[in-house]
């Protein structure tokens, strides 16, 4: 038994009866140890849930960034739905739990996964700062459709009744706890532009995108 073996465990029991289905004990049976064993490899039910979460977006496949940057993000899109798809029991967890720096967003949440779409940004063309706002825009669709479409599949979308312990915005663990980001050059010059709040201005500029749309359809012919 190693690590990856539980992580891989952990994400069947997931798929098959969701969150409130997941425990040490549960996870030894499916396996055939000891949950007391379970804890050579990983922290508790809170560690294996964190796992699952860095496991998912591992085997994210993305995009190439060789055409536009209109089908690299619609690649990028569909990669994340078809996840959501393949895991709806799982996906709620990529969604809600704290991200690895308070400055990311989920559901792109982790550091390579974050670090890899400003460079393909970068290289289609895209500044840091419009890289920055399109990140944020675009996290923020995937967030609120995503969790939409898996709500309509009966799954539970609440965050996991385990203290994560990230920290929030104003704890300081949230803001370092010794984060490394030595192998993110690109999420380093970065850092500066995420950690700004743009909140009020998201949500202004979501809403009259969404009701420019609501007015072209308004004005369709039936």
């Amino acid at each position: 038994m190693d690590r990856g073996t539980i992580v891989r465990g952990a994400l069947e029991i997931l798929d098959e009866g969701g969150l409130e289905s997941l425990s040490m004990r549960s996870l030894g049976r499916h396996l055939g140890y000891e949950a007391m064993a379970l804890y050579r490899h990983v922290d508790g039910r809170e560690g294996i849930l964190e796992a699952v979460v860095d496991h998912l977006l591992a085997t994210l496949e993305l995009p190439s960034a060789t055409g536009s940057w209109e089908d690299y993000l619609r690649g990028f899109a569909d990669a994340m739905r078809g996840l959501a798809h393949r895991h709806p029991q799982a996906f709620p967890l990529v969604a809600t739990t704290h991200p690895a720096a308070p400055w990311l967003c989920p559901p792109l949440r982790s550091l390579a996964l974050v670090d890899q779409f400003f460079v393909d940004l970068r290289t289609l063309g895209w500044d840091r700062e419009s890289s920055v706002e399109a990140y944020q825009a675009f996290a923020g669709f995937l967030l609120g459709f995503l969790l939409m479409e898996t709500a309509r599949l009966g799954v539970g979308t609440a965050p996991p009744d385990v203290p994560l312990d990230e920290g929030g915005p104003d704890d300081p663990r949230g803001r370092d706890r010794g984060l490394d980001l030595t192998a993110y050059p690109t999420l380093v010059d970065l850092r500066p532009l995420l950690e700004g709040d743009r909140c009020e201005e998201e949500f202004l500029a979501g809403t009259e995108s969404l009701l420019e749309r609501l007015r072209r359809i308004e004005r369709s012919p039936v």
